[in-house]
C-alpha cells in the first residue's frame, strides 16, 4: 500500500534535479547521496524505492509502535507522509503522537499539516496528505460493528 502510495505522489525521474526546495533527489523522490548529474535506470529507481519504503516502514514501527497493531493501512500511510517529510519530522509529528495514544481522528487529522514547501502551501502536497488520510482512516471503517 505505502509503496503504491509513493509511487502516485512522488513521480519517477531517472536524472537528478533539484526539488521545489532546492534538494538533490532522483528516482521515486530519493534524497541519499544524490549529486548533480546523476542517472539511474528505471530498475535501480524501482529498486531503491522498494528498499527504502521498507526502510521507512521499520523506523516508523520504531518511532511509533502502537502501529504495530493496527490495520496494516495505517502503516502505510504514516510511512508515505515519512517518506516525504524524513523521519525526524514523522518521530515529531502530532501524526505520530496521537497514533501513539489511539487517538486515531486526531492522527488522521493531523496529516493536513503537512501540506507546505518552503514555508508556501502545495497543492500537490495537499492531494497527496489528503490520500494518505483518507488510506489511514480506512482501517477506522474496517474496524466499525456490523
Amino acid at each position: 500500500m505505502a509503496l503504491r502510495l509513493i509511487r502516485a505522489f512522488e513521480g519517477c525521474r531517472l536524472h537528478a534535479y533539484r526539488d521545489m526546495v532546492g534538494v538533490w533527489t532522483i528516482g521515486w523522490g530519493e534524497t541519499l547521496d544524490v549529486r548533480e548529474g546523476m542517472v539511474w535506470t528505471q530498475e535501480r529507481a524501482d529498486e531503491v524505492l522498494r528498499r527504502r519504503v521498507a526502510q521507512f516502514q521499520l523506523a516508523v514501527l520504531k518511532r511509533c509502535p502502537a502501529l504495530h497493531l493496527e490495520a496494516p493501512a495505517r502503516l502505510a500511510a504514516c510511512t508515505s507522509l515519512a517518506y516525504n517529510i524524513g523521519l525526524g519530522a514523522f518521530g515529531a509529528s502530532s501524526v505520530c503522537r496521537h497514533s501513539a495514544r489511539q487517538a486515531f481522528e486526531a492522527a488522521a487529522d493531523s496529516f493536513l499539516l503537512w501540506n507546505k514547501a518552503g514555508g508556501a502551501v502545495v497543492a500537490g502536497l495537499t492531494r497527496r496528505r489528503q490520500a494518505e488520510r483518507a488510506l489511514f482512516l480506512q482501517a477506522s471503517v474496517a474496524a466499525l460493528p456490523c
